[in-house]
């Protein structure tokens, strides 16, 4: 399993019954967690004296429960840093297990030796956008929703990253990929982080097990005659690291690179355990 174990203003302090209790800089959150089925004893006073509680609803969905806790705030993340709010189902904005794929993306970005050019599609708030351009690469970010986009570019000025080489778009990400093809333009480096479920701009509608192979096929076409990288990340449950290694492998096999799949995960300071959180695919060349 890949660790995001380098945080300092977040923790996950301890989990049990569904939940998890977790540190975003100075508040305390507890949020439902689906890998979560224990039942052990909650001993951690924090789990009573928390900031904010997602409540889950039995009819779907849920909402958010605050106690003294700002509309927004900041954490870092080495030289990164993140505006969270909490918004819709249980999110803050922030999935804090990406960060060893942060740091694997930013380590490849350094070490080529020269300009390098990535696509970050589903690109959320940006923190493998920002991640990259630190590193010294020219980012296309691409996101179906505005917000997020918007929310991205504050990331971006707040990490003092406003001026660096990012284009930012909205977009589905499916037709963004198509146009690059017909326009002839490639990439270096390809990121994507798709939604086990979600829709486009226009209603377009993505469903993870139907359409991530044709769409990782359709990436392909993009690569440049010196690819660096490609780096798919799932939170569809049942897809396991396998699946995403296998179809890496169908691919990007003639490239003669390296492919390698695992669960990512964040530790968990109470008792040393390790909260799985999705699981992440790579294709590099070494």
């Amino acid at each position: 399993m890949w660790l995001a174990d380098k945080w300092k203003d977040y923790e996950v302090i301890d989990c049990s019954k569904g939940e998890k209790l977790e540190r975003w800089g100075d508040f305390i959150l507890v949020r439902p967690d689906p890998q979560v089925i224990w039942d052990t004893p909650r001993g951690d006073r924090r789990w009573k004296r928390k900031n904010g509680h997602y409540h889950r609803s039995s009819r779907g969905g849920g909402e958010w429960e605050f106690f003294d806790l700002p509309d927004q705030w900041s954490i870092s993340y080495g030289e990164l840093t993140f505006q969270l709010k909490p918004f819709r189902f249980k999110h803050t904005g922030l999935f804090p297990e990406q960060a060893v794929n942060w740091d694997w993306c930013a380590g490849k970005i350094k070490r080529a030796g020269r300009k390098i050019k990535l696509l970050n599609l589903f690109a959320y708030t940006g923190g493998a956008t920002l991640s990259a351009a630190a590193a010294g690469a020219s980012v296309t970010h691409v996101d179906a929703s505005k917000g997020m986009v918007a929310w991205a570019k504050e990331n971006a000025a707040a990490s003092g990253l406003k001026d660096a080489p990012i284009r930012w778009i909205v977009d589905d990400c499916v037709k963004f990929v198509e146009r690059e093809i017909r326009r002839g333009n490639h990439y270096d480096a390809i990121i994507m982080d798709p939604p086990s479920y979600g829709r486009g701009p226009k209603g377009e509608i993505w469903k993870m097990e139907d359409s991530v192979h044709g769409f990782i096929r359709l990436c392909g076409k993009l690569l440049s005659d010196k690819p660096l990288f490609v780096l798919i990340n799932s939170y569809t449950t049942g897809l396991q690291p396998a699946v995403l290694a296998y179809m890496l492998g169908i691919e990007f096999g003639t490239y003669h690179g390296k492919i390698t799949a695992e669960e990512i995960g964040l530790p968990v300071s109470s008792s040393g355990l390790i909260l799985p959180g999705g699981a992440s695919g790579r294709f590099e060349i070494m």
